[in-house]
Parts: structure tokens; sequence; C-alpha cells
């Protein structure tokens, strides 16, 4: 690895400008803030997927391979990543930088602690809800109900549904409760939605922690908590510097699940980042019908920011899983429907996409040829990725193919629907024009929760689908490109500091459980401090 100062340095920036954290750095608030001036000097590249396999497509070593392309053909590029977070690091998926010689470096320390971003998100969303039940054991602010849930950075089923407040009067006021994964929480949202402190004071003013015996919204600056979620939360607001194994500059700030909440890194990062390269590769979770959709229908509506071209990964495991996981060509057949879905929702938003096709070693040049020639049936550039194996010299054909997307003309900004829409107005467009749904229909407790957030105001927000990221519809067992059918929101929630309305479908938990043999088995250190297993 190179000095986080000479990393730094391909940006332009001085050692004054970064505040080290060992072999990681963090932008500086007069960097941050001098940067946010500064008018976007770079296109960004948005990197997504179609619909994964439980194992992940590698959207994150797609990104960092073609950065490191990039850089190889002479392009001031960056990349503009998601932190990963602890629960997929010690659960079934496993870390969440890259792999083989496409990642972020150092890629143990970034998954486990980072900067400890993670952990001030954590503290912050905990110091509201003791603040919540400290007003409530105090009389200080009448509750008909708490909604606001603590968290904790790690997989863990067991805090789904907890008890609190046993003991007698003096520990508080007994109900029931329950924790989210710090990656679901609002805190985590609202925090990667932010353009600075005074928006993410603003944001986290609005934060919904209960109804009150009048049947009104309670606040987070109602209970005065905003001043100290701020302070604790000051230096996480600040994007993080590491580098790709190659030594590309990357800023790796934020990661909300795409599943639950928005699946993008921070605005500030992606802004940093455009103000300091010509070319910035971000990725949004999942495959487009979530991380893709939300990118551009939440992050970009709320910050301005539209990027020039789009990367769509796919793979051979995934596209013969999504024609029935059977051998022969039929299946790639069949399954390449899920990929043809998905070039055309991103058509739908006035982009035309790249279709990285990554290679794994078990691909067959048949396999590789017949996906090569249905892309080509679809009018889309294709490319080979090979970012795992060989770096960014794996990854140019990719880099180049991105190169010529970047050269047609920009296109404005194309929705999915208009803000003014009905809630139920924006459900089904992204329904049917994302998901290739009949419609969308809401339950009667998703109704019910719809009507009270639209008398406290809210119900003109944009809206986030929670949803099942292993197929199209909310059911995770229809694969490749399901037709005829209905996605069934089953709550409405608000997210009033990110800014949308969360709708949720399906069994999504906010709290994943660890596997039967969880990945924190294979971790270790040495006596050298050499931290392994990190997959």
């Amino acid at each position: 690895m190179l000095p986080i100062v000479d990393v730094a340095k391909k940006l332009g920036l001085t050692a004054e400008d970064i505040i080290q954290y060992g072999p990681l750095g963090k932008l500086s608030w007069p960097t941050v803030n001098r940067l946010r001036a500064q008018p976007p000097r770079g296109r960004l590249v948005l990197v997504s997927a179609m619909t994964p396999t439980k194992y992940g497509e590698g959207k994150t070593t797609t990104s960092i391979g073609l950065v490191q392309g990039l850089a190889r053909r002479g392009v001031n590029a960056m990349a503009a990543l998601r932190e990963p977070s602890l629960g997929p690091v010690f659960g079934a998926k496993g870390g969440g930088t890259g792999g083989g010689r496409a990642t972020l470096e150092p890629s143990a320390r970034i998954n486990l602690h980072c900067t400890g971003d993670l952990h001030a998100i954590t503290v912050a969303n905990n110091l509201l809800a003791a603040l919540v039940d400290n007003a409530l054991h105090f009389g200080q602010r009448s509750f008909r109900q708490v909604t606001w849930k603590r968290c904790i950075d790690m997989n863990d089923r067991f805090l789904r549904g907890t008890v609190i407040g046993l003991g007698g009067p003096a520990n508080g006021v007994p109900r029931e409760d329950g924790f989210d994964i710090t990656a679901a929480s609002e805190v985590m949202a609202t925090l990667c939605l932010a353009d600075g402190v005074e928006d993410l004071k603003a944001r986290l003013a609005r934060l919904i922690v209960g109804v009150d015996t009048e049947q009104r919204p309670v606040t987070a600056g109602e209970l005065n908590a905003v001043g100290a979620m701020s302070a604790l939360l000051a230096d996480a607001l600040l994007p993080n510097l590491a580098q790709t194994t190659e030594g590309v500059p990357a800023l790796v700030h934020g990661g909300p699940f795409a599943n639950i909440a928005h699946g993008c890194n921070s605005v500030m990062a992606t802004r940093a980042a455009l103000a300091l390269a010509d070319v910035v590769v971000t990725e949004a979770g999942f495959a487009f019908d979530l991380g893709g959709e939300k990118f551009l229908d939440l992050k970009c509506r709320m910050s301005g920011l539209w990027p020039s071209a789009v990367v769509l990964v796919a793979t051979v495991r995934a596209i013969r899983a999504h024609g029935g996981d059977e051998p022969g060509d039929a299946a790639l057949e069949r399954g390449f429907a899920n990929v043809r879905r998905h070039i055309a929702a991103i058509r739908g938003f006035g982009l035309d996409p790249v279709l990285a096709l990554n290679v794994f070693s078990q691909d067959t040049e048949a396999e590789l040829a017949l996906i090569e020639r249905l892309a080509a049936a679809e009018r889309v550039r294709v490319a080979r990725n090979s970012g795992f194996l060989e770096g960014g010299e794996g990854s140019e054909a990719l880099a180049s193919a991105v190169q010529a997307a970047l050269e047609a003309p920009a296109g404005a900004a194309r929705f999915s629907y208009e803000i003014g829409d009905s809630f139920e107005q924006k459900l089904n467009a992204v329904a049917k024009k994302v998901y290739g749904a009949k419609g969308a229909v809401l339950t009667a407790e998703a109704q019910k929760d719809l009507a009270q957030l639209t008398r406290w105001g809210l119900g003109g927000l944009p809206v986030c689908f929670a949803k099942t990221h292993l197929s199209l519809s909310d059911d995770p067992a229809l694969s490749g490109a399901p037709t005829d059918f209905v996605i069934t929101v089953r709550k409405v929630r608000a997210s009033a500091g990110a800014g949308f309305l969360l709708a949720l479908t399906g069994d999504i938990l906010t709290m994943p459980g660890l596997p039967r043999t969880p990945a924190a088995y294979t971790l270790d250190v040495s006596g050298a401090g050499e931290i392994t297993g990190v997959h």
C-alpha cells in the first residue's frame, strides 16, 4: 500500500487536507467545505447489477476493477463506495471491499472498523433512544407509542424482539422493544443523504421517535437531541480516503442497506469525489431494481446529481440460475430475460447501460459468447471483466466501453415518477416501470399507516421499497423476469430524516441473523497483529 498522504497527492490534496487514521484518512472539514463550494468537474458512473444469487455478482469488485482500468488508460479516476457493515462480514456474505486484485486496502481494517463511522452512527442512534426513554421516565413528554429502536452493527436475531425497563420504576417503563442493525438505522440513511452539517441537523430534527397521546408525531428536535447527536456524528460525516489494490484513490463512506434503505454511499463523498476526479465510479446495492432505482429516484433527486453512464453487472452463474440452473444454452437464454428486464428499466431513466460480464474461472467460452450475442441483440455495449484475477489490466476492456459511453451526449434527469404524484401513483410507477409488475397494492394495515402519515404532512415524500433482493418481485422464489404479479405493501413507515416513505413488502427484516456456519468462524489475528479470514 501507498502511504495515505501519497494517495491524497494523486488528487491534488496535501497532508493538511486529510486527518490520518493509521493507513486511512478522512477529508478535513476545511477540505470538505472547499470541495462542496466547487462545481463538479467529473462525470459519474453508476455500477449496478442484474438480480443476484445469494453469493452476489461482484459489483464492488467490478467498481474497483473499473476504476483501476480507467487509471491504466490515463483517466483521472477515483471510486466513491460504501462502507461495509460488520453484520455481513461475520455472517453469510462476507466482507464488502471487493476481491482478488480488485480490492480496497487495507481490506481487513475497512471491513472491521474502518474509521469508526458505523460505531458513531450506532451511538448517536442509541443516544436518541436513551433520551426518548428518559423523557418517558420523567414524564417530560407523553407517549402513546415509542417507535424508535436501538441498533447494533451486528447480525443478532435474538435482539429483534426485546423487553426493556424491567426491575421496577427506577429502571424505566417496561415495554416490548427491539434492535435494528446499524445499516438499517434511519440515522445511517439520514447521514448518507445529508449535504453538510446544517442539512444533517435539519434532518435529525425531523426523526420521528414515537406518537403522543394526541396522535401526533414526537420528533428528535422536540427532545433537544439534535446538538448531541450532531456532535457524535461530526467526524462520521467526513468521507474516508482509502486506496485500491493498485493505489487508485477511493472515498469509502456510508453504508445503508439497499433492500431496506437506499443502498448508496454518502452524498458528501460523491460530491467531493466529483470535485477531485474526472471520472467517479460509484455503486448502488443489490440489483438495479433496488439500489439503482433508489440511487436515481432518491439520492439523485435530492442532491441534483445524475450519472453519465450506467454499468450493469452480469455473470454466467446468475443468468443460469434465473433460467432454471440447468446445463445447456436454453437455461442461459431463459435467464437472460432477467438482464433484459434490467436493461429496459435503466433505459426508462433515459440511460443506456454497459453490460459488464464478470468472468469466473469456471465459465466456458461458449457460455460467454452466447451471452455476448444475447446482449448484442439488445443493442448494448458489452465487455468481459476479469478484474478479480487480473486487476486493472483485466478491466481495461470494460473501461474502454465505459469511456465510449461517456462520449455520448448526457441526457436530462428522468425519474420514475413526479414528486407531486400520490403515494399510490409512486408505488405503481416503480412496480410497473422497474419491476415489471402489474402494479402495487396496500394492505389494510398499510392504508392505515399511510392515512396517519398523510395527516402528519408526510404523504408527499418519495417512496423507498423494502423488498427482497433475490427477485424482481416481492417473492424471493420468483426468479428470472416474472410477469403477472403484484407487489403487496404490508406496512408504510416514515423515514422523515432521510426524506422518504418506506414501503415494506414480504418478510424483510431490519435485523438479520447469522447462518448456521458464520463467516466469523474463519477470522483470527496473528501474534504480529495481522488479521486473517476476512473474505
